[in-house]
Protein backbone atom coordinates (compact mmCIF):
# COMPACT_ATOMS: atom_id res chain seq x y z
CA UNK A 1 0.00 0.00 0.00
CA UNK A 2 1.04 3.62 -0.16
CA UNK A 3 3.37 5.21 2.35
CA UNK A 4 1.40 7.79 4.29
CA UNK A 5 3.35 10.93 5.24
CA UNK A 6 3.32 11.67 8.94
CA UNK A 7 0.88 14.52 8.39
CA UNK A 8 -1.57 12.18 6.64
CA UNK A 9 -1.82 9.14 8.85
CA UNK A 10 -5.14 7.27 8.80
CA UNK A 11 -7.13 7.82 11.96
CA UNK A 12 -9.55 5.22 13.34
CA UNK A 13 -12.52 6.56 15.24
CA UNK A 14 -15.13 4.71 17.25
CA UNK A 15 -18.71 5.75 16.64
CA UNK A 16 -21.40 4.99 19.25
CA UNK A 17 -23.78 3.71 16.59
CA UNK A 18 -21.41 0.90 15.59
CA UNK A 19 -23.10 -2.16 14.18
CA UNK A 20 -23.17 -4.92 16.77
CA UNK A 21 -22.18 -7.50 14.17
CA UNK A 22 -18.70 -6.01 13.99
CA UNK A 23 -18.04 -7.10 17.57
CA UNK A 24 -18.22 -10.79 16.72
CA UNK A 25 -15.12 -12.58 15.55
CA UNK A 26 -16.88 -14.55 12.83
CA UNK A 27 -20.42 -14.44 11.58
CA UNK A 28 -22.79 -13.27 8.92
CA UNK A 29 -23.35 -9.58 9.38
CA UNK A 30 -26.66 -7.82 9.32
CA UNK A 31 -25.41 -5.31 6.79
CA UNK A 32 -26.48 -6.48 3.37
CA UNK A 33 -27.77 -5.27 0.05
CA UNK A 34 -30.68 -6.42 -2.07
CA UNK A 35 -29.93 -5.61 -5.67
CA UNK A 36 -33.38 -4.34 -6.57
CA UNK A 37 -33.29 -1.89 -3.67
CA UNK A 38 -29.84 -0.77 -4.79
CA UNK A 39 -31.05 -0.17 -8.32
CA UNK A 40 -33.78 2.12 -7.04
CA UNK A 41 -31.45 3.91 -4.64
CA UNK A 42 -28.53 4.32 -7.00
CA UNK A 43 -30.18 4.34 -10.39
CA UNK A 44 -29.31 2.13 -13.31
CA UNK A 45 -26.46 3.61 -15.30
CA UNK A 46 -25.55 3.31 -18.94
CA UNK A 47 -22.60 1.17 -20.02
CA UNK A 48 -21.33 4.15 -22.00
CA UNK A 49 -17.95 4.88 -20.47
CA UNK A 50 -17.08 8.29 -19.08
CA UNK A 51 -14.10 9.66 -20.97
CA UNK A 52 -11.94 12.78 -21.05
CA UNK A 53 -11.74 14.81 -17.86
CA UNK A 54 -15.12 13.42 -16.73
CA UNK A 55 -13.52 9.99 -16.29
CA UNK A 56 -11.40 11.22 -13.37
CA UNK A 57 -14.45 11.93 -11.20
CA UNK A 58 -14.63 11.14 -7.49
CA UNK A 59 -16.64 9.15 -4.97
CA UNK A 60 -19.54 11.53 -5.54
CA UNK A 61 -20.29 9.97 -8.94
CA UNK A 62 -19.46 6.36 -8.03
CA UNK A 63 -22.23 3.81 -8.45
CA UNK A 64 -22.46 0.20 -9.58
CA UNK A 65 -22.23 0.04 -13.35
CA UNK A 66 -20.55 3.43 -13.72
CA UNK A 67 -17.97 2.85 -16.43
CA UNK A 68 -14.81 4.88 -16.99
CA UNK A 69 -12.12 5.02 -19.65
CA UNK A 70 -9.14 7.17 -18.67
CA UNK A 71 -6.78 7.98 -21.53
CA UNK A 72 -3.37 9.64 -21.73
CA UNK A 73 -4.65 12.44 -23.95
CA UNK A 74 -6.82 13.67 -21.07
CA UNK A 75 -3.99 13.93 -18.54
CA UNK A 76 -3.49 17.40 -17.03
CA UNK A 77 -0.11 19.10 -16.84
CA UNK A 78 2.00 18.38 -13.75
CA UNK A 79 0.95 20.49 -10.76
CA UNK A 80 -2.24 21.66 -12.48
CA UNK A 81 -3.59 21.37 -8.95
CA UNK A 82 -1.57 21.43 -5.77
CA UNK A 83 -0.68 18.21 -4.02
CA UNK A 84 -2.77 17.73 -0.88
CA UNK A 85 -2.72 15.50 2.16
CA UNK A 86 -6.39 14.58 2.54
CA UNK A 87 -6.47 12.49 5.70
CA UNK A 88 -9.19 9.86 5.82
CA UNK A 89 -11.09 8.99 8.98
CA UNK A 90 -12.05 5.32 9.22
CA UNK A 91 -15.14 4.96 11.43
CA UNK A 92 -17.33 2.11 12.54
CA UNK A 93 -20.26 1.28 10.30
CA UNK A 94 -23.57 2.81 11.29
CA UNK A 95 -26.49 0.45 11.84
CA UNK A 96 -28.04 1.61 8.55
CA UNK A 97 -24.82 1.35 6.54
CA UNK A 98 -25.20 -0.45 3.23
CA UNK A 99 -23.12 -1.39 0.26
CA UNK A 100 -24.24 -0.94 -3.31
CA UNK A 101 -24.02 -3.63 -6.01
CA UNK A 102 -25.41 -3.99 -9.53
CA UNK A 103 -28.97 -5.33 -9.91
CA UNK A 104 -29.18 -9.07 -9.24
CA UNK A 105 -26.27 -9.15 -6.78
CA UNK A 106 -26.38 -9.45 -2.99
CA UNK A 107 -23.63 -8.37 -0.59
CA UNK A 108 -23.46 -9.86 2.90
CA UNK A 109 -20.86 -9.76 5.61
CA UNK A 110 -19.07 -13.10 5.88
CA UNK A 111 -16.63 -12.44 8.74
CA UNK A 112 -15.74 -9.70 11.22
CA UNK A 113 -13.35 -9.05 14.07
CA UNK A 114 -10.29 -9.93 11.97
CA UNK A 115 -6.93 -8.29 12.54
CA UNK A 116 -5.85 -6.23 9.54
CA UNK A 117 -7.17 -8.69 6.91
CA UNK A 118 -5.36 -8.06 3.66
CA UNK A 119 -4.84 -10.40 0.70
CA UNK A 120 -7.21 -13.36 0.19
CA UNK A 121 -6.55 -16.59 -1.68
CA UNK A 122 -8.84 -19.60 -2.05
CA UNK A 123 -7.46 -23.13 -1.71
CA UNK A 124 -8.67 -25.71 -4.27
CA UNK A 125 -10.92 -27.28 -1.60
CA UNK A 126 -12.62 -23.90 -1.01
CA UNK A 127 -10.92 -22.81 2.22
CA UNK A 128 -10.25 -19.08 2.49
CA UNK A 129 -6.68 -18.10 3.34
CA UNK A 130 -6.34 -14.59 4.77
CA UNK A 131 -3.13 -12.65 5.31
CA UNK A 132 -3.42 -10.82 8.63
CA UNK A 133 -0.35 -8.79 7.80
CA UNK A 134 0.00 -6.66 10.92
CA UNK A 135 -0.38 -9.69 13.17
CA UNK A 136 2.22 -11.66 11.19
CA UNK A 137 -0.01 -14.63 10.46
CA UNK A 138 -2.11 -16.51 7.92
CA UNK A 139 -5.66 -17.40 8.95
CA UNK A 140 -7.91 -20.05 7.36
CA UNK A 141 -11.69 -19.77 7.22
CA UNK A 142 -13.96 -22.63 6.17
CA UNK A 143 -17.56 -21.99 5.21
CA UNK A 144 -20.56 -24.24 5.68
CA UNK A 145 -22.48 -25.92 2.86
CA UNK A 146 -24.28 -22.69 2.03
CA UNK A 147 -20.90 -20.99 1.49
CA UNK A 148 -22.46 -17.97 3.22
CA UNK A 149 -21.33 -18.56 6.81
CA UNK A 150 -18.01 -19.43 8.41
CA UNK A 151 -18.01 -22.63 10.46
CA UNK A 152 -14.28 -23.02 11.17
CA UNK A 153 -11.62 -20.42 11.86
CA UNK A 154 -7.99 -21.37 12.52
CA UNK A 155 -4.50 -19.89 12.40
CA UNK A 156 -2.55 -21.67 9.66
CA UNK A 157 0.83 -20.09 10.44
CA UNK A 158 2.12 -17.30 12.67
CA UNK A 159 5.38 -15.57 13.52
CA UNK A 160 5.74 -14.24 9.97
CA UNK A 161 7.21 -10.89 8.91
CA UNK A 162 4.54 -8.77 7.27
CA UNK A 163 2.99 -11.61 5.22
CA UNK A 164 0.95 -10.56 2.21
CA UNK A 165 1.14 -12.78 -0.88
CA UNK A 166 -0.17 -16.36 -0.70
CA UNK A 167 0.01 -19.02 -3.43
CA UNK A 168 -0.73 -22.75 -3.67
CA UNK A 169 1.62 -25.07 -5.52
CA UNK A 170 1.02 -27.08 -7.60
CA UNK A 171 -2.18 -25.24 -8.43
CA UNK A 172 -4.62 -28.15 -8.81
CA UNK A 173 -3.41 -30.43 -6.01
CA UNK A 174 -1.10 -28.32 -3.85
CA UNK A 175 1.52 -29.79 -1.57
CA UNK A 176 2.85 -26.37 -0.55
CA UNK A 177 1.51 -23.01 0.56
CA UNK A 178 3.91 -20.23 -0.38
CA UNK A 179 3.87 -16.98 1.61
CA UNK A 180 5.57 -13.75 0.58
CA UNK A 181 6.85 -11.89 3.63
CA UNK A 182 8.04 -8.32 3.38
CA UNK A 183 11.66 -9.53 3.11
CA UNK A 184 11.54 -13.19 2.04
CA UNK A 185 9.48 -16.02 0.61
CA UNK A 186 8.74 -19.13 2.64
CA UNK A 187 6.58 -22.19 2.10
CA UNK A 188 4.71 -24.63 4.33
CA UNK A 189 3.84 -28.28 3.64
CA UNK A 190 0.17 -28.61 2.78
CA UNK A 191 -2.47 -31.11 1.86
CA UNK A 192 -6.11 -30.39 1.08
CA UNK A 193 -8.09 -29.49 4.17
CA UNK A 194 -5.18 -28.51 6.41
CA UNK A 195 -6.23 -25.73 8.77
CA UNK A 196 -2.79 -25.57 10.37
CA UNK A 197 0.62 -25.96 8.78
CA UNK A 198 1.90 -29.49 9.33
CA UNK A 199 5.53 -28.42 9.37
CA UNK A 200 7.80 -25.41 9.85
CA UNK A 201 8.41 -22.73 7.26
CA UNK A 202 10.98 -23.56 4.60
CA UNK A 203 12.87 -20.53 3.28
CA UNK A 204 12.64 -20.35 -0.51
CA UNK A 205 13.84 -16.81 -1.25
CA UNK A 206 15.97 -15.78 1.72
CA UNK A 207 16.18 -12.09 0.94
CA UNK A 208 13.91 -9.56 -0.71
CA UNK A 209 14.41 -5.78 -0.43
CA UNK A 210 12.83 -4.72 2.87
CA UNK A 211 11.24 -1.47 4.02
CA UNK A 212 9.52 1.15 1.91
CA UNK A 213 6.50 -0.39 0.25
CA UNK A 214 6.31 -3.72 2.04
CA UNK A 215 3.60 -5.70 0.23
CA UNK A 216 5.03 -8.64 -1.71
CA UNK A 217 2.61 -10.63 -3.83
CA UNK A 218 3.38 -14.02 -5.34
CA UNK A 219 1.98 -15.93 -8.32
CA UNK A 220 2.96 -18.99 -10.33
CA UNK A 221 2.92 -19.07 -14.11
CA UNK A 222 0.19 -20.98 -15.90
CA UNK A 223 2.60 -23.83 -16.68
CA UNK A 224 3.81 -23.94 -13.07
CA UNK A 225 7.44 -23.34 -14.01
CA UNK A 226 7.91 -19.73 -12.90
CA UNK A 227 7.33 -17.91 -9.62
CA UNK A 228 6.68 -14.18 -9.88
CA UNK A 229 7.25 -11.82 -6.95
CA UNK A 230 6.25 -8.15 -6.92
CA UNK A 231 8.44 -5.66 -5.04
CA UNK A 232 7.40 -2.04 -4.58
CA UNK A 233 9.72 0.96 -4.47
CA UNK A 234 11.48 2.18 -1.33
CA UNK A 235 10.38 5.75 -2.05
CA UNK A 236 7.66 7.82 -3.63
CA UNK A 237 9.67 9.12 -6.58
CA UNK A 238 13.23 7.80 -6.18
CA UNK A 239 14.19 10.58 -3.80
CA UNK A 240 17.86 10.22 -2.94
CA UNK A 241 18.60 7.68 -5.66
CA UNK A 242 21.12 10.00 -7.24
CA UNK A 243 22.24 10.22 -10.85
CA UNK A 244 24.61 8.09 -12.88
CA UNK A 245 26.49 9.18 -15.96
CA UNK A 246 25.88 7.39 -19.25
CA UNK A 247 28.79 5.00 -18.79
CA UNK A 248 27.67 4.01 -15.29
CA UNK A 249 24.09 3.48 -16.49
CA UNK A 250 25.36 1.22 -19.28
CA UNK A 251 27.32 -0.88 -16.80
CA UNK A 252 24.31 -1.06 -14.42
CA UNK A 253 22.00 -2.27 -17.16
CA UNK A 254 24.35 -4.94 -18.53
CA UNK A 255 22.45 -7.64 -16.64
CA UNK A 256 19.21 -5.76 -15.93
CA UNK A 257 16.34 -4.47 -18.06
CA UNK A 258 16.66 -0.88 -19.28
CA UNK A 259 15.16 1.43 -16.67
CA UNK A 260 16.09 -0.61 -13.60
CA UNK A 261 16.47 1.67 -10.58
CA UNK A 262 19.61 1.78 -8.40
CA UNK A 263 20.68 3.06 -4.98
CA UNK A 264 18.13 2.41 -2.26
CA UNK A 265 15.63 1.43 -4.98
CA UNK A 266 17.87 -1.27 -6.49
CA UNK A 267 15.96 -4.46 -7.30
CA UNK A 268 12.72 -2.61 -6.51
CA UNK A 269 9.74 -1.10 -8.33
CA UNK A 270 9.69 -4.28 -10.34
CA UNK A 271 8.47 -7.83 -10.77
CA UNK A 272 11.03 -10.56 -10.10
CA UNK A 273 10.93 -14.10 -11.44
CA UNK A 274 12.40 -17.32 -9.99
CA UNK A 275 11.94 -21.01 -10.49
CA UNK A 276 9.60 -22.70 -8.02
CA UNK A 277 12.49 -23.52 -5.68
CA UNK A 278 13.47 -19.85 -5.43
CA UNK A 279 16.51 -20.22 -7.67
CA UNK A 280 17.76 -18.37 -10.77
CA UNK A 281 16.13 -15.10 -9.70
CA UNK A 282 16.18 -12.13 -12.05
CA UNK A 283 14.25 -8.98 -12.83
CA UNK A 284 11.26 -9.66 -15.10
CA UNK A 285 10.01 -6.07 -15.63
CA UNK A 286 10.87 -2.64 -14.18
CA UNK A 287 9.51 0.86 -13.66
CA UNK A 288 6.39 -0.42 -11.85
CA UNK A 289 6.29 1.72 -8.73
CA UNK A 290 4.27 -0.62 -6.53
CA UNK A 291 2.65 -3.70 -8.01
CA UNK A 292 0.63 -4.62 -4.93
CA UNK A 293 -1.63 -7.12 -6.68
CA UNK A 294 -0.09 -9.75 -8.96
CA UNK A 295 -2.27 -12.16 -10.94
CA UNK A 296 -1.99 -14.55 -13.88
CA UNK A 297 -4.64 -14.34 -16.58
CA UNK A 298 -5.81 -17.97 -16.75
CA UNK A 299 -6.84 -17.60 -20.41
CA UNK A 300 -3.57 -16.21 -21.77
CA UNK A 301 -1.00 -16.91 -19.05
CA UNK A 302 0.02 -13.23 -18.94
CA UNK A 303 1.13 -11.83 -15.57
CA UNK A 304 -0.79 -8.69 -14.57
CA UNK A 305 -0.15 -5.99 -11.96
CA UNK A 306 -2.47 -3.68 -10.04
CA UNK A 307 -0.20 -0.73 -9.39
CA UNK A 308 -0.02 2.26 -7.05
CA UNK A 309 1.60 5.13 -8.92
CA UNK A 310 3.53 8.06 -7.40
CA UNK A 311 2.13 10.96 -5.38
CA UNK A 312 2.84 14.67 -5.15
CA UNK A 313 1.97 15.86 -8.68
CA UNK A 314 -1.61 16.99 -8.10
CA UNK A 315 -5.09 15.52 -7.93
CA UNK A 316 -5.14 13.84 -11.33
CA UNK A 317 -1.53 12.79 -11.87
CA UNK A 318 -0.57 10.21 -12.47
CA UNK A 319 -3.35 7.61 -12.75
CA UNK A 320 -2.91 4.32 -10.96
CA UNK A 321 -3.19 1.36 -13.28
CA UNK A 322 -3.87 -2.30 -14.01
CA UNK A 323 -1.78 -3.84 -16.76
CA UNK A 324 -0.28 -6.86 -18.42
CA UNK A 325 3.41 -7.10 -17.59
CA UNK A 326 5.78 -7.78 -20.46
CA UNK A 327 9.07 -9.55 -19.92
CA UNK A 328 11.88 -6.99 -20.02
CA UNK A 329 9.33 -4.17 -20.08
CA UNK A 330 9.83 -0.67 -18.64
CA UNK A 331 6.74 1.13 -17.28
CA UNK A 332 8.26 4.52 -16.55
CA UNK A 333 8.96 4.97 -12.85
CA UNK A 334 10.58 7.21 -11.75
CA UNK A 335 11.61 9.13 -14.88
CA UNK A 336 8.35 8.91 -16.87
CA UNK A 337 4.68 8.11 -16.42
CA UNK A 338 1.94 6.91 -18.78
CA UNK A 339 4.29 6.65 -21.73
CA UNK A 340 6.66 9.47 -22.64
CA UNK A 341 5.37 11.97 -20.06
CA UNK A 342 8.48 13.07 -18.19
CA UNK A 343 8.30 13.47 -14.44
CA UNK A 344 9.44 17.08 -13.82
CA UNK A 345 11.29 15.96 -10.71
CA UNK A 346 13.59 13.94 -12.98
CA UNK A 347 13.70 16.27 -15.97
CA UNK A 348 16.47 15.53 -18.44
CA UNK A 349 17.90 12.57 -16.51
CA UNK A 350 17.08 9.67 -18.86
CA UNK A 351 16.22 10.84 -22.39
CA UNK A 352 17.35 7.42 -23.62
CA UNK A 353 14.27 5.85 -22.00
CA UNK A 354 11.61 8.15 -23.44
CA UNK A 355 10.67 5.88 -26.34
CA UNK A 356 10.86 2.69 -24.28
CA UNK A 357 8.05 3.39 -21.81
CA UNK A 358 5.09 1.01 -22.03
CA UNK A 359 1.72 2.69 -21.52
CA UNK A 360 -0.28 0.62 -19.01
CA UNK A 361 -3.42 -1.12 -20.29
CA UNK A 362 -6.04 0.28 -17.90
CA UNK A 363 -5.65 3.67 -16.24
CA UNK A 364 -7.45 3.99 -12.90
CA UNK A 365 -8.57 7.18 -11.15
CA UNK A 366 -5.42 8.74 -9.64
CA UNK A 367 -4.50 7.91 -6.05
CA UNK A 368 -7.20 5.21 -5.78
CA UNK A 369 -4.56 2.72 -4.51
CA UNK A 370 -5.43 -0.56 -6.28
CA UNK A 371 -4.38 -3.54 -4.18
CA UNK A 372 -5.31 -7.17 -4.88
CA UNK A 373 -6.70 -8.24 -8.26
CA UNK A 374 -8.08 -11.51 -9.65
CA UNK A 375 -9.70 -12.91 -12.79
CA UNK A 376 -13.24 -14.25 -12.71
CA UNK A 377 -13.59 -17.79 -14.04
CA UNK A 378 -16.84 -18.87 -12.41
CA UNK A 379 -20.33 -19.54 -13.72
CA UNK A 380 -22.41 -17.90 -10.97
CA UNK A 381 -22.11 -14.35 -12.32
CA UNK A 382 -23.50 -13.28 -15.71
CA UNK A 383 -21.66 -14.69 -18.72
CA UNK A 384 -20.06 -11.38 -19.69
CA UNK A 385 -18.22 -11.29 -16.34
CA UNK A 386 -16.15 -14.36 -17.17
CA UNK A 387 -12.56 -13.46 -17.96
CA UNK A 388 -12.90 -9.97 -16.47
CA UNK A 389 -10.69 -8.82 -13.62
CA UNK A 390 -11.82 -7.54 -10.24
CA UNK A 391 -9.63 -5.08 -8.31
CA UNK A 392 -9.91 -3.74 -4.75
CA UNK A 393 -9.26 0.02 -4.45
CA UNK A 394 -8.02 0.89 -0.97
CA UNK A 395 -8.71 4.62 -1.39
CA UNK A 396 -6.95 7.95 -1.77
CA UNK A 397 -5.14 10.29 0.60
CA UNK A 398 -3.26 12.49 -1.90
CA UNK A 399 -6.34 13.93 -3.63
CA UNK A 400 -8.59 16.82 -2.65
CA UNK A 401 -11.69 14.89 -3.69
CA UNK A 402 -11.67 11.31 -2.50
CA UNK A 403 -11.41 8.37 -4.92
CA UNK A 404 -11.35 4.61 -4.50
CA UNK A 405 -12.81 2.70 -1.53
CA UNK A 406 -14.61 0.31 -3.87
CA UNK A 407 -14.36 -2.87 -5.95
CA UNK A 408 -14.08 -2.37 -9.69
CA UNK A 409 -14.51 -4.69 -12.67
CA UNK A 410 -11.88 -4.36 -15.42
CA UNK A 411 -13.35 -5.17 -18.82
CA UNK A 412 -11.35 -7.87 -20.61
CA UNK A 413 -12.38 -9.34 -23.96
CA UNK A 414 -10.69 -12.40 -25.44
CA UNK A 415 -7.92 -12.05 -22.86
CA UNK A 416 -7.14 -8.40 -23.74
CA UNK A 417 -8.16 -5.34 -21.70
CA UNK A 418 -10.34 -2.75 -23.42
CA UNK A 419 -9.06 0.08 -21.19
CA UNK A 420 -12.45 0.44 -19.50
CA UNK A 421 -13.50 -0.44 -15.97
CA UNK A 422 -16.68 -0.05 -14.01
CA UNK A 423 -17.72 0.28 -10.39
CA UNK A 424 -18.93 -3.00 -8.94
CA UNK A 425 -19.25 -2.50 -5.16
CA UNK A 426 -19.51 1.00 -3.70
CA UNK A 427 -20.81 2.59 -0.51
CA UNK A 428 -17.90 2.68 1.93
CA UNK A 429 -17.50 6.45 1.69
CA UNK A 430 -19.70 8.38 4.12
CA UNK A 431 -18.73 11.94 3.22
CA UNK A 432 -15.72 13.96 2.11
CA UNK A 433 -13.80 13.11 5.29
CA UNK A 434 -15.00 9.70 6.52
CA UNK A 435 -15.25 6.09 5.34
CA UNK A 436 -16.26 2.88 7.06
CA UNK A 437 -14.18 0.46 5.03
CA UNK A 438 -11.02 0.17 2.92
CA UNK A 439 -11.04 -2.77 0.46
CA UNK A 440 -7.82 -4.78 0.14
CA UNK A 441 -8.27 -8.40 -0.92
CA UNK A 442 -10.55 -9.88 -3.56
CA UNK A 443 -11.00 -13.53 -4.51
CA UNK A 444 -13.40 -15.94 -6.19
CA UNK A 445 -14.84 -18.69 -4.02
CA UNK A 446 -15.28 -22.27 -5.13
CA UNK A 447 -19.00 -21.74 -5.82
CA UNK A 448 -18.33 -18.75 -8.08
CA UNK A 449 -19.17 -15.99 -5.61
CA UNK A 450 -16.75 -13.14 -4.91
CA UNK A 451 -15.36 -12.21 -1.52
CA UNK A 452 -13.39 -9.15 -0.50
CA UNK A 453 -11.64 -7.96 2.64
CA UNK A 454 -11.39 -4.48 4.09
CA UNK A 455 -8.84 -3.57 6.75
CA UNK A 456 -10.51 -0.48 8.20
CA UNK A 457 -12.87 -2.49 10.40
CA UNK A 458 -11.48 -5.99 9.86
CA UNK A 459 -14.27 -7.58 7.85
CA UNK A 460 -14.78 -9.88 4.85
CA UNK A 461 -17.79 -9.63 2.54
CA UNK A 462 -19.42 -12.07 0.10
CA UNK A 463 -21.02 -11.02 -3.19
CA UNK A 464 -23.39 -13.51 -4.78
CA UNK A 465 -25.67 -13.43 -7.81
CA UNK A 466 -29.38 -14.16 -7.78
CA UNK A 467 -29.01 -17.01 -10.27
CA UNK A 468 -26.92 -19.09 -7.86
Amino acid sequence: MRNFPSSCRVRFLAVPAAASALAALIGVGALQLDRSNSARAQGVVSTQALGGTAAFGSWHDDMPGRRRHLTVDALPAPYATRSVGNTVRVVRARADARLNAPPGFTVKQLASGLSNPRLLRIAPNGDIFVAETGAGRIRVLRTDRSSAAVEKNEIFASGLRGPFGIAFYPADNPTWVYVANMDSVVRFPYRAGDMEASGPAEIIVPKLPAGGHTTRDIAFSKDGMRMYISVGSATNDAEGMGRLDAAAVKRWEEDRPAGAAWGNDAERADVLVFNTEGQNGRIYAVGIRNCVGLAINPATGDPWCATNERDGMGDNLPPDYVTRVREGGFYGWPWYYMGAHEDPRHAGERPDLKDKVIIPDVLVQPHSAPLQMMFYTGDQFPADFKGNAFVALHGSWNRATRTGYKIIRVIVKDGAPTGEYEDFITGFVIDDTSVWGRPVGVAQTKDGALIFSEDGNGTIWRVSHAAE
